[in-house]
């Protein structure tokens, strides 16, 4: 991995950044997420930088996404939703046809899983285009979390074995898709000709990217646990410092 000083020199750059927990505090409700204001900060300052293309990569539903995002038809800010199951990139058409089965399976699973959750208060379903997500941030009963985890589980080994499962900040997310955030770097990469990326996340989800970086690249891990970055910032406003560095320095090497 390089340091921030070769990284803010690279001919150009990707930054690619997950989204929860990584520029927005994580909250009770998901769709009240917004950009912390240095976070917004950061990400203006590295669009108005020389080479350099900004994009989110998140769990989220591509849709769910543009909200929280509060992205515009006009922004030049790429997408990667679902893990990089959807992409919006700036000029291409998004490609939004599912297959009838598929999204047969997917509604009567989610629809059995929401009764599931019944049992545990606090607890709910968010769907997904490629599945859904188990929220237990909320539910005060450890048991009955643990309870509600275990039955999901079970019911998802029985019936769709093959799909997805991931594990999150008080979320389990099960998708029929096997799509991945190193695979959604590599293929943003790819689109904006990069010759290096810089990509932060906060969560167990964000290490497949970290993992698939190269040597010229930059990885950086948003808070406590097991990484594979070389870089570890406490918070948000440490990672919006972080990155408003590498813009400042992008421009000041141009000049």
């Amino acid at each position: 991995m390089t340091d921030l000083t070769d990284i803010a020199r690279a001919h150009r750059l990707l930054v690619a950044l997950d989204f929860d927990g990584t520029l927005s505090p994580l909250v009770d409700d998901p769709m009240s997420a917004r950009m912390a204001p240095a976070a917004r900060s950061a990400v203006e300052a590295l669009l108005a930088a020389p080479d350099t293309a900004v994009a989110f990569v998140s769990g989220r539903s591509l849709g769910d996404l543009r909200i929280i995002a509060e992205h515009s038809d006009d922004s030049p800010i790429l997408l990667a939703g679902s893990h990089g199951a959807e992409y919006l990139i700036p000029g291409a058409p998004v490609d939004e046809a599912l297959d009838p089965a598929d999204v047969e399976v997917r509604d009567r699973l989610r629809a059995d899983v929401e009764k599931l959750a019944e049992g545990a208060p606090g607890s709910w379903i968010e769907p997904k285009t490629f599945g859904f997500g188990v929220h237990l941030r909320t539910v005060t009963d450890a048991t009955a979390a643990e309870r509600l985890r275990a039955s999901v589980d079970a019911l998802m080994a029985d019936a769709a074995p093959h799909w997805r499962r991931r594990q999150g900040h008080d979320i389990v997310e099960y998708a029929f898709t096997d799509a991945g955030k190193d695979a959604a770097v590599a293929h943003l990469r790819e689109v904006v000709g990069a010759t290096a990326v810089v990509f932060a996340g906060d969560d167990l989800t964000d290490e497949d990217a970290l993992r698939s970086l190269g040597p010229d690249d930059l990885g950086i891990r948003v808070g406590a646990g097991e990484t594979a970055a070389s870089v570890r910032v406490a918070d948000i406003e440490e990672l919006a410092a972080v990155l408003s560095t590498v813009a400042h320095e992008r421009v000041a090497s141009r000049q």
